[in-house]
């Protein structure tokens, strides 16, 4: 536990809990970003072949992190949005086709396939989850033109818990594609692409990855990338990399092919020393702890008067995030208070999301509960 404490040093009275926003980095990782920095300025690019080393290394890490079969089924992306976009543009899109989303995604999972009503006539079908039954509403939703049905994995207010593997059946039997915005899960959450066959899986490695802004990965089954028209090229997507003398080329065969140009060296060697953390301490165990902290909170939640849970506790219908409300306060005004307090959370779904990672101790959590509480009654006085 010492070592993890000396992974996030942070001062005594800061609660950080928004690792469903933008996490803070380990130690390690400021220490290998300070040192590629250090490097650079020293000697520019004269070992590159030692940071195309370390861009291998990332994706091993992040296949492993996700179950994919191999390195080659991960491309890296500058977000979710991006890998998204991928997806949506990249389709072969007829007259009649549609898409089913919800009004509880956040906007990156819904804008990019709003676009595509303008883009290609696609029919956008937009609807409300229900909260008794919410895969249902996505089922009834399809039909036999529905070519893709994108979805995040834990939604990004309430941190609803989606049941993936009874939407992957539902695309089997309407021979869709499944798309995944797990932004919410990996990291956080044990994940098994191969198991749970999604065609698409996407995630940012800011939040529960806890890398920097501007990485991300983008995961694909050979079977589905093919059916991606590319719409960017570049020297970095050849299947010859590194042959700048040649003048013929063809599209990388592995989902390399989704990158056209330089890689973001920085945030490759940041995120990788992320990831090593997470993968040192087992997404196992990683998982348990954070389950472990979300149900903490819930618990205490539930059992005071003044607060009610927006969060579904069902065992398989949370994961990290844990929404509420506290009745009778403007609860905007609240998380601001709770911010200036050093509980740093988010305003969320009406209410204050806390986003808890496996390094948060249960005296944390208390802490801001205790901190929600008595702000409850300097904002009704």
């Amino acid at each position: 536990m010492n070592t993890i404490s000396a992974e996030f040093p942070h001062p005594d009275e800061l609660i950080y809990l928004n690792h469903a926003g933008v996490a803070p980095w380990p130690q390690r990782t400021a220490d290998e970003v300070a040192a590629f920095a250090r490097e650079n300025t020293r000697q520019g690019a004269r070992d590159y072949a030692q940071w195309m080393e370390r861009e291998s290394r990332l994706r091993a890490q992040m296949a492993e992190l996700v179950g994919a079969a191999a390195a080659d089924d991960i491309a890296l992306v500058k977000n979710t949005s991006e890998g998204l976009s991928l997806v949506a543009y990249g389709l072969p899109w007829q007259p009649g086709d549609n898409v089913v989303i919800n009004r509880a995604e956040f906007p990156s999972n819904r804008v990019v396939w709003e676009s595509l009503r303008t883009a290609f006539g696609v029919e956008v079908r937009d609807v409300e989850l229900s909260p008794d039954d919410p895969e249902q509403t996505l089922i009834d939703a399809m039909d036999e033109r529905t070519r893709v049905l994108p979805v995040s994995s834990v939604q990004f207010g309430t941190g609803l818990r989606m049941d993936l593997p009874r939407l992957v059946r539902a695309c089997r039997e309407a021979d869709a594609l499944f798309c995944v915005d797990a932004i919410q899960s990996v990291g956080a959450l044990r994940t098994d692409v191969r198991a749970l066959e999604a065609d698409f899986l996407i995630a940012d490695g800011h939040k529960w990855m806890l890398g920097p802004e501007g990485i991300g990965l983008f995961y694909s089954t050979a079977e589905a990338r093919d059916r991606l028209s590319l719409r960017q090229y570049g020297w970095h997507m050849v299947q010859a990399v590194g042959d700048y003398d040649r003048s013929d080329w063809t599209a990388a065969s592995a989902a390399r092919r989704f990158e056209p140009g330089s890689p973001n060296t920085l945030g490759i060697y940041g995120l990788s020393a992320s990831l090593s953390l997470l993968l040192e301490t087992s997404v196992e165990a990683v998982e348990s702890r954070v389950l472990d902290n979300a149900r903490h909170l819930m618990q205490r939640i539930d059992s005071e008067p003044a607060l009610s849970l927006l969060t579904p506790n069902a065992p398989n219908r949370h994961a990290g995030i844990v929404t509420f409300r506290v009745q009778g306060v403007d609860n905007a005004a609240l998380y601001r208070r709770l911010r200036q307090a050093g509980v740093i959370c988010a305003s969320r779904a009406g209410g204050v999301r806390f986003a808890p990672h496996f390094y948060n101790s249960a005296h944390q959590l208390d802490r801001a509960v205790d901190l929600a509480l008595s702000l409850k009654n300097e904002l009704i006085e």
